[in-house]
């Protein structure tokens, strides 16, 4: 058994868990998730505490799904949220009800739509704000932004996570 599957996690009391045979339900002040969990995996809720155990034949496991538990229950308890800023001349972004508007460099207009239980936000027309209860729908939606237009070497121009750092080349050096 894995080292991080052995942890146990502890639910906060605003929390509800219910788990049912093949799929387990994660209920918080700031919405729910569901997640379907294979035979092998065995979950015990006792006491406010929810522990993972696998199978013998599937210890690792135990790891994957203690921490897909544990980002649910940070989730419906805090949430999640990614900043991306977009750095070049005339680069900016506005939001269009449940779309992201980017103007980055190209003759048209990116429109990227929201998925559902995501929210967007922009300030200052450079910085976008990407947030939600599930983890993995908010680091792809990021990520999916961040496609549009990622940092090129030599300039830094594009669309970067906020605080990321982008190595630059050297440009070409002229003949003399």
């Amino acid at each position: 058994m894995s080292r991080i599957g052995k942890l146990p996690i502890k639910i906060p009391k605003e929390v509800t868990v219910n788990i049912n045979q093949d799929k387990i339900s994660i209920k918080g002040p700031k919405g729910e998730l569901y997640k379907v969990i294979p035979t092998s995996v065995n979950i015990n809720y006792e006491d406010n505490i929810l522990r993972v155990t696998t199978d013998s034949d599937s210890e690792k496991l135990s790891g994957t799904y203690r921490s897909l538990l544990y980002n649910m229950v940070t989730g419906v308890v805090s949430g999640f949220e990614k900043k991306l800023e977009l750095q070049g001349v005339g680069y900016r972004s506005q939001s269009d009800g449940k779309n992201l508007l980017l103007n980055v460099g190209y003759s048209h207009q990116v429109k990227i739509p929201c998925p559902e239980g995501v929210k967007l936000t922009v300030e200052n027309n450079t910085l976008i704000t990407v947030s939600g209860v599930n983890k993995e729908v908010v680091g792809q939606t990021a990520a999916n932004i961040r496609l549009v237009k990622p940092p090129e070497p030599y300039k830094g121009k594009g669309i970067r996570y906020q605080g990321e750092y982008v190595r630059k080349k050297v440009g070409k050096a002229g003949k003399k």
